[in-house]
């Protein structure tokens, strides 16, 4: 029977969170699977000849195994180290989700405030739907709109405004929080939400709840804070030849809150340990209970190549999607855009977290990832035995 995340984040007590020592990562039950994923990671970098990449595994409030591999840049002499930044792509989205709890838990947002209210220039052709669709729905990807909506359009660099004002073309494929279809364009109206309601700026705002208390120090959001960090890893496509290096795009960066986040695997260690309870006061139990509380089924993810061996069922939350592995909950997303892939996933359960950032698009890091939770499990099963 699946059980869902904030009931296990409810079990948790401060008094019982893990201390953060070298002698404690030594100890743990699942050290030495840290150790071989170290292993396996460089391995599978090197066999896909992906430029560079990093990895965190945090147990707790605890760095069970952080390291880096390659080059910032194909054929070049800086090597990626902890605090590389990368693109977090659509990971960016846990940051959204959870900023907007934060703000619903405050009563500054409802979730069940429309849409409309905030952009009353949406529509679309059926305008009783567009009246329907709430600020629940588009961090959650019900709005019933077909999936990936005018993402040619960002594509193609087209701005915000001239977008929206496209949006009364679209039927819905189903009513408001009854189906899944993910979103860029729409996910990312939070921020008008966000900054109506703040009156602050949607990345001011990130860096002052989010960042800055969880000294994640290299983490940022937008093309010109990215542009201006010296020690950054380039977008590297694959074509027929090999990995080659290409320009960052900003189109995508207009969508702040689905595809805006830049930050380094150091930084992704601490919002790892933050979305395990490490840091209530910053993360209170309650928002992690919100985003991710399973919402609305997300049936194709059931068929993802190298996880559908294992996944039972799968949900989007808020920001977040909620998988059941193998019997166990999964907390998990995913990150791709031109040049950069990024994963982060989590087990409230056993209260150990994942990240992979690379600067080469490689499928490689489905199979690590799904691969390393596979042995996590095992391990946790054989523990439940003893």
């Amino acid at each position: 029977m699946f059980l869902r995340p904030f009931l296990l984040f409810s079990s948790l007590s401060i008094a019982t969170l893990l201390p953060n020592t070298a002698a404690f990562a030594s100890t743990s039950e699942y050290k030495v699977l840290a150790d071989n994923f170290k292993h396996n990671f460089h391995s599978k970098m090197k066999a896909n000849k992906v430029p560079g990449g990093a990895f965190v595994i945090v147990e707790g409030d605890t760095i069970l195994k952080l390291s880096t591999y390659g080059k910032r840049t194909k054929g070049g002499s800086k090597n990626v180290n902890s605090e590389t930044v990368f693109r977090l792509a659509s990971v960016s989205k846990t940051f959204a989700g959870t900023l907007a709890s934060i703000l619903v838990q405050e009563h500054k947002l409802d979730w069940k405030q429309p849409v409309i209210s905030y952009i009353p220039e949406f529509d679309l052709a059926d305008k009783q739907a567009a009246k329907q669709i709430n600020l629940g729905h588009i961090i959650g990807h019900s709005t019933g709109l077909w999936p990936n909506s005018y993402d040619n359009l960002i594509n193609a660099n087209v701005k915000m405004p001239k977008i929206i004002s496209k949006f009364d073309e679209l039927t819905p494929m189903c009513s408001p929080g009854v189906c899944y279809g993910y979103q860029n364009v729409a996910f990312s109206f939070i921020q008008t939400a966000i900054e109506t309601q703040t009156h602050q700026n949607y990345a001011e705002l990130l860096q002052r709840r989010i960042f800055t208390p969880l000294k994640m120090s290299s983490a940022s959001v937008g093309y010109e804070a990215f542009q201006n960090t010296k020690n950054r890893a380039e977008p590297h496509v694959k074509t027929k030849s090999g990995f080659k290096k290409v320009k960052v795009k900003p189109n995508y960066y207009q969508l702040a809150p689905a595809a805006g986040v830049n930050a380094s695997i150091s930084d992704m260690s601490k919002w790892l340990m933050a979305n395990l309870g490490q840091n209530p006061s910053v993360i209170s139990e309650s928002v992690l209970k919100d985003v991710t509380t399973p919402g609305v089924k997300t049936t194709r993810e059931l068929r993802r190549r190298d996880w559908r061996a294992y996944l039972d069922s799968a949900h989007y939350g808020k920001g977040w999607r909620v998988y059941e592995f193998e019997g166990r909950p999964l907390i998990y997303h995913a990150g791709w855009v031109a040049g950069y892939v990024a994963e982060i996933s989590y087990s409230p359960e056993l209260n150990i977290g994942m990240a992979m950032l690379l600067n080469g698009e490689s499928r490689v890091i489905a199979k690590l990832s799904s691969q390393y939770w596979r042995d996590v499990f095992k391990q946790a099963d054989k523990l439940d035995k003893q």
